[in-house]
């Protein structure tokens, strides 16, 4: 089901312009996703990764719109330094919160109070019992895949998670003037697409789940 959970979400800003100078040599450092990728300048991905408190509400949204009670267990996919896995902790009491990254400089840079709470490990091969999750979560990370290792990713999440409750958001565009600004911009997508392409590809994996688009 189309459902807008980061409506509330500040837009990031983006000097494509920028980006652009050097892209070939941008993206083969943004795509080995470490330091210079996070922590690094803006045009080799996020210009500084650290947190300032904008997941808040958007746990707050995600404790009550999937009725997260004490006890469960959420995942979150590409949770990176664990920002939104922090928020969701102090958000519920009780509630079980696990990420998931590529990322080793991620996972070892993460926020202190998700110590313990991160994991490194791909979402091709989610190291989890089938029906594991009360809510699996993939926000922004799915399109670093190639189309087919995103079916086999979206399987994997319906696979673990509880009554097919999950939440996938990917980046994607509505004309060709935004296509250009997407492939201009993005420099670890491997799959890309209109809305109604993605939504073939979730038929095709059998994801059950909501999901939604950042725009470019």
């Amino acid at each position: 089901m189309l459902f807008n959970l980061l409506s509330e979400y500040p837009k990031a800003k983006r000097n494509i312009n920028n980006r652009l100078l050097n892209k070939d040599i941008n993206k083969k450092i943004a795509l080995k996703f470490g330091k210079d990728y996070f922590d690094g300048k803006r045009s080799q991905g996020y210009g500084g990764y650290s947190y300032d408190g904008r997941w808040v509400t958007i746990a707050k949204k995600i404790i009550d719109h999937y009725n997260i009670k004490e006890g469960c267990k959420i995942l979150d996919i590409g949770c990176a330094k664990g920002f939104l896995v922090k928020d969701l902790l102090d958000s519920k009491t009780g509630v079980k919160v696990f990420g998931l990254d590529v990322s080793e400089y991620a996972i070892n840079n993460c926020h202190k109070d998700c110590i313990g709470h991160l994991h490194i490990g791909n979402a091709c091969n989610l190291p989890f019992p089938d029906n594991s999750f009360d809510l699996v979560l993939a926000i922004n990370t799915l399109h670093n895949l190639t189309k087919k290792r995103c079916i086999k990713a979206l399987s994997e999440i319906q696979r673990v998670t509880k009554r097919g409750k999950a939440f996938v958001q990917v980046d994607s565009y509505k004309n060709k003037t935004d296509k250009q600004n997407f492939i201009d911009w993005m420099l670890t997508a491997k799959t890309h697409g209109t809305p109604n392409d993605w939504i073939k590809i979730f038929n095709d994996a059998g994801y059950k789940g909501d999901y939604y688009w950042t725009l470019i």
